[in-house]
């Protein structure tokens, strides 16, 4: 591992655009183009808005996100310790919501999936979730962008 970092957030809607900052500045120095960093801080903010609506139903709650970078390659763990996700599967498929009252779309691991190279959601023992997603660069196209 050639870097990593570690942010706790209250599960508040607030930090929501934080949290997709912090990892957006976090694998600048992997050269991403800023299509991958959009890209990147999309992802994070489906995972944290997921776990504000959906695993704490906006009450108090923590969320956790670490980054490492290897090599060329940003992984992203966002790690809630809520209600949890009944059946996995299921939630994966698009337009799934457990709030259509809210008007949501059931797109957010849809959207995560398309725009990183894994999507990984399991349970969080002993409640809550985790998701893992992970995306590689190809540096040596970011260089050739450079010059």
């Amino acid at each position: 591992m050639d870097n990593n970092m570690s942010l706790k957030i209250k599960a508040i809607s607030k930090n929501e655009a934080f949290a997709r900052s912090v990892v957006g500045a976090f694998c600048v120095e992997l050269n991403p183009t800023m299509d991958e960093i959009n890209d990147i801080k999309t992802a994070v903010s489906e995972a944290v808005t997921n776990c504000i609506v959906h695993a704490y139903n906006y009450r108090d709650g923590e969320i956790e996100i670490n980054a490492d970078i290897d090599g060329n390659c940003l992984h992203i763990e966002i790690k809630d310790y809520g209600v949890g996700i009944e059946d996995i599967e299921k939630a994966r498929q698009p337009f799934f919501t457990t709030k259509p009252e809210e008007e949501r779309s059931g797109m957010g691991f849809t959207v995560m999936e398309s725009f990183m190279d894994t999507l990984d959601i399991q349970k969080n023992s002993p409640s809550g979730t985790v998701v893992k997603m992970s995306k590689t660069f190809d540096m040596n196209k970011n260089k050739a962008d450079k010059t």
